[in-house]
């Protein structure tokens, strides 16, 4: 069976193409067909594409080994409160019941 591949359907301007996590300090150079308008100056004296990146291999948890708890929205305090407000229900009612108990036994 004959498969013909259609022309024109992948990139071809693959270039050198540096990728930086910025969080990590953290850059790599790579080809890439990726599209931005910043330069910058690499190791080996050439200037190439940049391309912002948010995580990376150096900034991941799961290649690192490290959890990282970002809490722009205060996610982890809410939640703390909300625990300890169902314990604080709990422990009055266990004192409730008790004291309905020692009630009843008079």
């Amino acid at each position: 069976m004959l498969q013909i591949m259609k022309s024109k359907l992948h990139p071809t301007e693959y270039r050198p193409v540096v990728f930086s996590d910025e969080a990590a300090g953290f850059a790599f150079l790579t080809q890439s067909t990726a599209q931005t308008t910043e330069t910058i100056k690499w190791e080996d004296g050439n200037e190439y594409p940049l391309v912002k990146i948010h995580i990376s291999s150096a900034s991941h948890p799961f290649f690192t080994g490290e959890e990282k708890i970002i809490d722009t929205e205060g996610r982890v305090d809410r939640y703390k409160a909300k625990f300890a407000m169902a314990e604080a229900r709990k422990q009055a009612l266990i004192s409730k019941a008790k004291k309905a108990a020692k009630k009843s036994d008079k």
